[in-house]
């Protein structure tokens, strides 16, 4: 029987734990900030037949609402001394936003209602050292 190959070296050195939490958590909150804002805007091209006028507002405030907390995290995790998480109950309900405005943005495509264009998405953290 073969021997495999050997494992081609690691790309670089690993991050520590505390600054891949801190990255992660970085990504994860930029990924949040890209979605509310886009939310608002779909909501401003969204017709009264896709969406009541009603249900928008309350979409909106509820983006609004999440986008504040979302910076308020986004400070705490810059002024901690030490890399932090958030917890699940914090972060269930923003997820379940960002799948809101996707729903929304289908709706909004398979009605072919004229958008515009999506800025790209926020970049990737880098960990690490290259």
């Amino acid at each position: 029987m073969e021997t495999p190959p050997p494992l081609p070296p690691a790309p670089g050195p690993e991050p520590a734990p505390g600054e891949l939490l801190d990255g992660l958590l970085g990504s994860l909150l930029g990924d949040f900030s890209f979605w509310f804002e886009r939310g608002l805007v779909l909501l401003n091209h969204c017709p009264d037949a896709i969406m009541a006028p009603d249900e928008r507002r309350v979409l909106a405030e509820q983006l609004q609402l999440a986008s504040r907390e979302q910076a308020a995290a986004r400070s705490l995790r810059q002024a901690a001394p030490t890399p932090m998480a958030l917890e699940l109950a914090t972060l269930a309900p923003w997820h379940r936003l960002v799948l809101e405005v996707w729903g929304l943005s289908a709706k909004l495509r398979l009605a072919q209602v004229p958008l515009p264009e999506m800025p790209p998405l926020p970049p990737l953290p880098s960990l690490g050292t290259p």
